[in-house]
């Protein structure tokens, strides 16, 4: 049996952030991956890292994703220079399009809430109009009202992050062991757990991470953690390559560093189900040729599901067991935005053995409020 400092438990975004911050600090960390068999949410990630309209009745998560936005140059920088892995980050900031006059109004309402309810800390958005977002945004609609545009806003590759981050964890001295689906997690009476996996591999640690996306629920019953997340379907639609015109990310469009365009997003509740299906796929491209109907034109070369996490309220949950506190659990649907907080703040967390008490918002005690 194989001793750690501290065992990471999931090999996706989440774990290989927490892994790769926990890494740059010393000791002995390995990172325990079920393989690429396992729901990988980073799959279905639409590349976003995004601030605008996140938030409402929660101005800490405004907050902490903002943070994260102003982590991610400095976050991304540091992964090239130690891998030579681009992420492929941008940060001209994002528009939010509306595609009608309900939905433009909605969009006003809900940032302006947020704003009201976040007050100094709140972030800037602009309101643009049709007429000067046609500057910015040349290929746009003519049935589109308008955006919000937000200076915050970037993007990046899911997959090429979660590359950097794996092979950065390794350059750190980092023990990473695939094609380990964790059976098993028992408390020592002296202190630290042991792990147990399918094909034979045993580790004991002294500190412990769950952030096994949605093998989380199980693993944190182990230790007496009740875990609420649950599966939401997500479908993506990559056209072929074309010709880089569109130099800002957008929450129905963006393209990538390569030329493709991707569309979304889409979501639903269909249990662990991760097959595309036709209707959903044609209510993106409906959604995505109205914002630019230069889309039309280009061939759609793959499409695909996945299953993201979700929590009742949208939010992140963050944990530490209070029966065993060296054991934390951390869950969330933004894998992308938060990855620069989750390799720095949050791995900081874990050293030190606590959640600080101006994150207790995020702990799940909240979903237990009598109606």
């Amino acid at each position: 049996m194989r001793h750690l400092d501290i065992a990471v438990i999931g090999g996706g975004l989440l774990g290989s952030a927490f892994a790769y911050g926990l890494s740059v600090d010393g000791g002995c960390v390995g990172l325990i991956d079920e393989g690429d068999h396992a729901i990988r949410t980073a799959r279905g990630n639409f590349g976003l890292v995004w601030v605008q309209g996140k938030g409402l009745s929660m101005p800490d998560y405004a907050r902490w994703s903002l943070r994260s936005a102003y982590a991610w140059t400095p976050f991304s920088e540091q992964l090239h220079a130690q891998t030579g892995i681009s992420v492929e980050y941008h940060r001209p900031g994002g528009f939010y399009v509306s595609l009608d006059e309900q939905e433009f109004a909605d969009n006003l309402a809900l940032l302006k809430q947020l704003r009201n309810e976040a007050g100094e800390d709140g972030y800037d958005y602009e309101i643009v109009e049709r007429s000067a977002l046609r500057e910015q945004l040349p290929e746009i609609g003519p049935a589109v009202p308008g955006a919000t545009y937000c200076p915050h806003d970037g993007h990046a590759n899911p997959l090429k992050l979660l590359r950097a981050l794996q092979e950065g964890f390794q350059l750190n001295g980092g023990v990473y062991t695939p094609r380990a689906k964790v059976t098993r997690i028992a408390p020592v009476t002296t202190g630290g757990f042991e792990i147990h996996c399918d094909g034979g591999h045993r580790f004991g640690c002294d500190k412990l991470v769950i952030a096994a996306g949605h093998g989380s629920v199980e693993l944190g019953h182990h230790l007496g953690m009740e875990i609420p997340i649950f599966p939401v379907q997500g479908q993506v639609v990559v056209t072929e390559r074309a010709q880089m015109t569109m130099a800002y990310p957008t929450n129905y469009v963006r393209q990538t560093d390569d030329g493709n365009y991707l569309l979304g997003p889409s979501a639903r509740d269909v249990g662990f189900n991760d097959e595309t299906e036709t209707t959903t796929l044609r209510d993106i491209t409906r959604r995505c040729t109205t914002a630019f109907p230069h889309l039309k034109h280009l061939r759609v070369q793959r499409t695909w599901a996945a299953l993201r996490i979700m929590t009742p309220d949208g939010f992140p949950v963050y944990l530490q067991s209070e029966a065993y506190p060296e054991a934390f659990s951390f869950s969330c649907h933004s894998g992308v935005t938060l990855a620069a907080v989750h390799a720095t703040d949050v791995s900081r967390w874990v050293l030190d053995g606590q959640i600080p008490s101006r994150y207790r918002c995020f702990h799940p005690e909240r979903f237990n409020v009598p109606a």
